[in-house]
């Protein structure tokens, strides 16, 4: 199920990657990439026991005996091995499948990879730990709000993140902005959804919950 931004609730099938760019202290998915404990949570991951090498017929098949029309390729940072990618987005397409990308904006894509996906741009803000020169690159965010499809969404804990999130968006040409609130339990996302409803609502921008973590909590999907 995606759980996010402008598919919100639609069945799909997930494909996650290895490796990321940047080091958000609030990550929720640091066994993709931290494998010294930088993160909140301070574990190291083991990259022997999370990333598996498969060729990418093999991912292909396993993809498709989901009989789900719509693909998330999430990481990680997928964009680091967008045209390893490229093969295996052109078997889903070709197969009628409907591919998302999962992005934190930092990498300008191919225009193989553009031609046959549509992206989900994550920008992180400051909150995340990272630099600004490290989170904020102009010349990948202008690429990827002039292609068709383009959302943004940004993870924010209250109202007082959005005006960081106007000064990024107001670069960008009109794509459709999505905040997304901060959470991994139930009644954190209750909270900050609450709190950031009105704020959004009166910027103009798109509200998403996190539907996955309303239904799981915190647990991590198989």
């Amino acid at each position: 199920m995606q759980g996010e931004g402008p598919s919100l609730g639609r069945r799909c099938a997930f494909v996650r990657l290895g490796g990321c760019n940047l080091g958000c202290s609030w990550c929720d998915t640091p066994y993709t990439w931290d494998w010294t404990g930088s993160g909140d949570s301070g574990r190291a991951w083991d990259p022997r026991a999370e990333l598996h090498a498969m060729p990418w017929q093999e991912v292909a098949g396993l993809l498709r005996a989901f009989a789900a029309e719509l693909i998330v390729v999430s990481g990680g940072e997928p964009l680091n091995q967008q045209r390893r990618l490229v093969p295996l987005l052109r078997d889903l397409t070709g197969h009628g499948h409907l591919v998302e990308i999962e992005t934190n904006g930092t990498v300008v894509p191919a225009p193989e990879v553009a031609a046959l996906v549509r992206f989900n741009v994550s920008p992180k803000l400051a909150h995340s730990g990272e630099p600004r020169a490290r989170r904020i690159v102009p010349e990948a965010l202008a690429a990827l709000a002039a292609l068709p499809g383009t959302a943004f969404k940004f993870v924010c804990r209250g109202p007082g993140d959005l005006d960081e999130v106007a000064e990024i968006t107001a670069h960008l040409g009109g794509a459709p902005v999505w905040i997304m609130p901060a959470a991994r339990s139930r009644a954190e996302l209750d909270r900050n959804l609450a709190a950031l409803g009105d704020a959004v609502v009166a910027r103009g921008w798109n509200l998403t919950t996190r539907l996955h973590i309303s239904v799981w909590g915190d647990r991590r999907g198989t």
